[in-house]
């Protein structure tokens, strides 16, 4: 845990839907918003039918596109649901996965959230390489930091180990501002 413009940054290894301790959790959604596999699943399981009648007439949404809710039976006040992109289908999948966590973290500001919880968004069944999406994730934060007012905490779920230790390595080099994160 470091902070950075005093915003408390995490990666640890879990399950998004056991995050009492946070706000708003993020749903790695499909367009539809709609209980799928992974981590919609995990959120639309834990959160129970509500959120499913909830998200109905949010739908569809588009590639980098972020709509929020209420959590529902989760612990969390909040789920903020963003449809990342498919690599290697929608273009450009760069700005679109920047536009996701851009996106829900302006949701965040904006319903005064203090802390928010993010899965790795598109690299399970999207297909987004994880360490090229990691890299991307701590490049946007260096820019999108700085002008937060309300969010305080910022939390990365990581599902496994190697997820993790991938994550930790590129926020090293994030806080180490050596070297851009897209670098290397």
């Amino acid at each position: 845990m470091k902070k950075q413009h005093n915003v408390i940054i995490e990666c640890i290894q879990g399950d998004i839907t056991s995050q009492a301790d946070i706000t708003a959790i993020v749903n790695a959604a499909n367009a539809q918003l709609e209980m799928g596999g992974g981590v919609a699943g995990a959120i639309h399981n834990a959160a129970g039918p509500g959120l499913v009648e909830e998200c109905r007439p949010l739908a569809p949404i588009r590639p980098g596109e972020t709509v929020i809710t209420g959590g529902h039976r989760l612990p969390n006040r909040y789920v903020i649901h963003c449809l990342g992109p498919v690599y290697g289908i929608d273009k450009p999948e760069d700005q679109l996965l920047t536009d996701c966590y851009r996106n829900a973290l302006r949701l965040a500001e904006q319903y005064k959230i203090d802390s928010i919880a993010f899965p790795a968004i598109s690299t399970g069944a999207f297909g987004y390489p994880f360490e090229a999406a990691a890299k991307l994730v701590f490049k946007t934060l260096k820019e999108v930091i700085p002008a937060l007012q309300y969010v305080n905490k910022i939390r990365f779920i990581l599902h496994n180990y190697s997820d993790l230790e991938i994550y930790n390595t590129q926020y090293f080099k994030f806080i180490s501002n050596k070297n851009d994160p897209e670098k290397k």
